[in-house]
């Protein structure tokens, strides 16, 4: 379905500036025997000029999109590690103390509340797809499986009382109803609470050229300007942001009740400035991103190429929703990706949606060898370096798609690259 007004405004200048073309859905990933015709949608970002929101204008339903989801946040390491620093974060800077309820939104297999239960509060997830909340229960967690809203709030105040915390993590961009859905975040807080909302930040998507975590389930894509907006339309006050690196560079916003006990950080104002500095709002940019986008695919389209003709071997390290935009975007199938690897056992097994490319566990990597492998999971490099050293030791190359495509062998490697890109073509 077609979106025509802005998601947080309402207001209707929309300014459309990346078209990534009619593509399947990202985590509608397919047995051997349903390989064949899939639906696809339009995949286009516009921006408000309003209000500097950035969001896609096509809205599949979410019962199409989260029934049954096959993300499951408990199989990184750094997954882990982030939950554990949450737990330390909100523990020491909210003063959560024992019985204080926290309650996750779109708490998947409950990695975060596993992290925070030692701390001795009560946790509740709440989690639409069927399987991952059933998976929480069995690991002995509070789960209720429902899309998470004012009406939801109502059931779980009854239940359980008000949440000293409630943490909505990359969660936010698939909601299609952002003012119900703050103002169900306000609703279920007591007095002293506090909401904290984890989104990747707009200002380093845009500066990291990190179009591949576009995709049908992400609607809209935020900048702190535009959540103070959204809090503030939404009875909530936005008091802190925190930077955290993960998931390509997010922020971490934490607000309360307008009019609630804790100061505004300077941190805020701090973060609009900057992205106010960068122009974040305005259309030239977002212009010239799309641009940027055009290229990346001619040059990695062209690497692949090359290394085809030179006889070279590629596969792929990661089947994350953002992987399966880019392969789609750049039309890249198997024959220029022999298969993919992936640590989840719930995609190996698979094929990938659109193109086909199957999936095996990273093992295969070392029975193989392939020449290069494409990191689709570039967020997880450092992670994935670190796994992979054998592969490496071997002669193996790692070939990271953005913001240009570059080998990225060594994480001080890759690091290095990102400052200064240079074309996979000399380096490889």
């Amino acid at each position: 379905m077609r979106s025509t007004q802005c998601r947080v405004c309402r207001g209707r200048a929309l300014q459309p500036f990346l078209d990534l073309g009619p593509t399947a859905l990202a985590n509608r990933f397919l047995r051997p025997e349903q390989a064949g015709e899939e639906p696809t949608f339009p995949l286009r970002l516009v921006l408000c000029r309003s209000c500097g929101l950035v969001q896609i204008d096509e809205e599949v339903a979410p019962e199409t999109l989260f029934s049954d989801y096959i993300y499951v946040s408990g199989t990184s390491d750094l997954i882990f590690q982030h939950a554990a620093w949450l737990a330390e974060f909100f523990v020491r800077n909210y003063q959560l103390t024992a019985g204080d309820l926290v309650v996750e939104v779109a708490s998947n297999d409950g990695t975060v509340l596993k992290a925070l239960r030692p701390h001795g509060v009560r946790v509740v997830g709440v989690e639409p797809a069927d399987n991952l909340a059933r998976h929480a229960r069995h690991a002995g967690l509070e789960t209720v499986c429902a899309f998470f809203g004012e009406d939801t709030v109502k059931d779980l105040r009854e239940r359980f009382g008000a949440a000293r915390l409630v943490l909505a993590r990359h969660v936010l961009a698939h909601v299609p109803d952002l003012h119900g859905f703050v103002r169900g975040l306000a609703a279920a807080l007591a007095e002293d609470g506090v909401a904290a909302v984890e989104v990747p930040h707009l200002l380093l998507l845009r500066e990291g050229l990190q179009y591949d975590t576009v995709y049908h389930e992400h609607l809209c894509y935020f900048s702190v300007r535009v959540l103070r907006n959204l809090f503030e339309r939404c009875g909530l006050e936005l008091i802190h942001v925190q930077d955290v690196a993960i998931h390509g560079g997010s922020i971490l916003v934490t607000a309360q009740r307008q009019g609630g006990p804790r100061p505004v950080a300077a941190s805020v104002a701090e973060q609009i400035a900057r992205e106010e500095t960068a122009g974040l709002h305005l259309p030239g940019p977002w212009l010239a991103f799309g641009r940027r986008v055009a290229y990346n695919r001619l040059a990695l389209r062209a690497e692949l190429d090359r290394l085809h003709s030179a006889g070279r071997t590629v596969a792929g390290y990661g089947a994350p929703a953002k992987g399966m935009t880019l392969l789609a975007y750049c039309d890249l199938g198997p024959e220029r990706i022999a298969y993919l690897v992936d640590r989840s056992p719930h995609k190996q097994g698979l094929l990938t949606p659109g193109h086909h490319i199957p999936i095996y566990p990273p093992e295969k990597l070392l029975t193989e060898q392939p020449d290069v492998v494409l990191v689709l999971a570039w967020n997880f490099l450092t992670e994935i370096v670190r796994q992979q050293a054998e592969y490496l030791r071997r002669g193996g190359r790692f070939l990271v798609p953005t913001p240009v495509p570059h080998y990225g062998d060594t994480v001080a490697g890759h690091l290095q690259s990102l400052a200064n890109p240079a074309p996979a073509r000399r380096a490889a």
